[in-house]
């Protein structure tokens, strides 16, 4: 009996002896992930359209490709282009700033309050990301020729609020008006990524090479202005308070400037 208790007594001391001893310290690591979204422009700081020409007038002037749009994000986003100016809406349209009026005579017809929506827009490539409730959902459809115009078709988005996104039924060059929910098949937006890792083959949804025409039309009446839902914007045809008293009028020589922003945002 009392070897085993000495026995015993010999495997706790053992036991205590091979205790070891911890002390810590503690290190709190912190990951924040802020939203990117970055929208580089390759483009002229004017792009300038002079028609003096008659036939530029008759069949306008396209600039091509002569604004790049590369996108990357790390959210769902929207892209959109807007028109807009400092004089911002007159009779119910965003006008252009009249800078310089050539003009010395009183003519009567001749109006300086030219559409916003006289500048059109072609992009490549396709808007992916709608679901088709606007008359046209992207700028992606050809310019028509200048017989063959349609009010409305390639107008920029007009808006005296550039940074509040376009409603729905608007055009979008990518994206369009509501929330991407993959689960009820709605890819109102489109995915996080970048042009620097889309791959190889060009286009892609985070690249974009982007026209403008201008149709003065003989004469300058800008036919092809016009609203997304194809109102037209016509200087012969709207406003028609003022087609109503002055049904001959046309554009008055000048210089003419607008704005033009793509702003790129968190799909919402």
């Amino acid at each position: 009996m009392k070897k085993l208790l000495l026995f015993l007594t010999i495997v706790g001391f053992i036991s205590s002896a091979n205790a070891q001893l911890i002390d810590e310290k503690n290190v709190t690591v912190t990951m924040e992930l802020q939203p990117i979204l970055q929208l580089n422009m390759t483009t002229p700081d004017h792009v300038e359209f002079v028609f003096d020409d008659i036939r530029e007038y008759y069949s306008g002037i396209i600039k091509y490709g002569a604004t790049i749009l590369k996108v990357s994000s790390t959210v769902n986003w929207d892209l959109y282009a807007v028109g807009t100016s400092t004089t911002g809406t007159v009779a119910g349209q965003v006008v252009w700033d009249n800078q310089i009026s050539y003009s010395t005579a009183a003519a009567v017809n001749s109006v300086n309050e030219i559409p916003i929506s006289a500048l059109e827009l072609h992009q490549y490539e396709p808007n992916n990301c709608v679901t088709g409730t606007g008359t046209w959902d992207d700028y992606s459809t050809a310019f028509p020729i200048a017989t063959g115009f349609v009010a409305g078709q390639n107008s920029i988005f007009e808006s005296t609020t550039p940074y509040t996104a376009p409603g729905a039924g608007e055009k979008y060059i990518q994206g369009m008006f509501g929330v991407r929910d993959v689960v009820l098949g709605d890819e109102q937006g489109a995915l996080a990524g970048s042009y620097l890792t889309a791959g190889s083959t060009l286009p892609t949804d985070y690249y974009y090479v982007i026209d403008y025409r201008i149709l003065p039309g003989l004469p300058a009446v800008f036919p092809a202005a016009g609203l997304n839902d194809g109102t037209a914007h016509s200087l012969d045809i709207f406003p028609a308070a003022a087609v109503l008293t002055n049904p001959s009028r046309y554009a008055e020589p000048g210089v003419y400037t607008m704005n033009v922003k793509y702003v790129l945002l968190e799909d919402q």
